[in-house]
């Protein structure tokens, strides 16, 4: 089986969360090409060209778009079937663009993919699949801090607080974490905001870290949360996406408001909390290893390739 990722790349590359699924896959056997958009209106419009001839000489089983507009431009290129996975940002856009989603969705897409049941909701959209993105547990896995603070080269005798994020777009709100570990007045507290960091090297952050925060005013489903719990570490995040649902019941991890007060008191109530949590595991009994995600998505092609309706569930 061969195929096509779409997806745009503001930093001249595949994003991490794209480029992890089609290695996930790859892993599975299945062959996974690239097509980078360029970024801006004309990088869009420039792609439509591009990606026809692409997907025509590469003669690929199907296409698979992730995000809306990399998916407008793959329908525009004529590439069938076609597959488009809705990323958080998505359901921020412009009525316009929910318009065309949704009767893309109906008339012309193989197959939607949202992250969570609120992007479905939100959208309004039925029928879709909610297929959230996996973690490769094999990367993400716990090791010891001592080790992990030499590897990254943080201080041993602080408590680090950590905030992971490629971007500083004001929706990731990175200004309401640092006010909520000022107010805790605590010269002890050292927080770092990791940026810049290849994702394999990812790994040794969240393990030498006591707490990682989110502060997000939006998401779909946060990788970065289901890494860092995979890696057992205490995780404080504001409620976005299905950040309550992935941390539900595991002690050491809160879900707090965008409240700097409320936020600040659930970092307080994570250092005091003194130890790794269970969060692996309940990463593994949510079926949210990319591995597993791979293989959902696997059966997903099969069933568009066989023809089958795919709207609404998923063997």
């Amino acid at each position: 089986m061969k195929i096509l990722f779409v997806s745009s790349g503001k930093a001249g590359d595949v994003g991490q969360v794209v480029r992890n699924q089609g290695e996930s896959l790859a892993e599975a056997g299945i062959e996974v090409d690239y097509f980078l958009i360029h970024p801006g209106l004309f990088g869009y419009l420039r792609g439509i060209p591009r990606l026809r001839r692409t997907a025509a000489r590469g003669k690929y089983d199907i296409v698979h778009a992730h995000y809306s507009l990399s998916g407008f431009v793959a329908t525009i290129a004529g590439c069938r079937p076609l597959i488009v996975s809705l990323m958080g940002s998505d359901i921020f856009m412009s009525g316009l663009v929910r318009f065309l989603i949704r009767f893309l969705h109906r008339r012309r897409w193989s197959a939607t993919i949202v992250k969570t049941r609120q992007m479905a909701e939100t959208l309004g959209i039925k029928g879709v699949l909610v297929i959230p993105n996996g973690v490769d547990l094999s990367r993400f896995k716990p090791l010891p801090m001592a080790e992990a603070r030499k590897r990254v080269g943080y201080p041993t005798d602080k408590k680090i607080v950590i905030l992971i994020s490629i971007t500083d777009k004001p929706a990731k709100n990175i200004k309401l974490a640092s006010e909520a570990v000022r107010q805790l007045h605590d010269p002890g507290i050292d927080f770092r905001i990791v940026r810049g960091v290849p994702n394999e090297e990812i790994p040794f952050f969240l393990n030498a870290a006591d707490v990682m925060i989110l502060s997000s005013k939006w998401e779909g489903s946060a990788n970065v949360i289901k890494e860092a719990m995979a890696c057992n570490c205490p995780v404080v995040s504001t409620d976005v996406g299905d950040a309550g649902w992935v941390m539900k019941g595991v002690s050491g991890c809160y879900i707090t408001s965008l409240s700097a007060g409320e936020l600040s008191d659930a970092v307080s109530k994570a250092l005091q909390f003194s130890s790794r949590t269970t969060g692996r595991q309940r990463i593994i009994d949510l079926d949210l290893g990319s591995d597993v995600v791979a293989e959902r998505l696997h059966r997903l092609y099969g069933t568009v390739l066989n023809g089958d309706q795919t709207h609404g569930s998923l063997p």
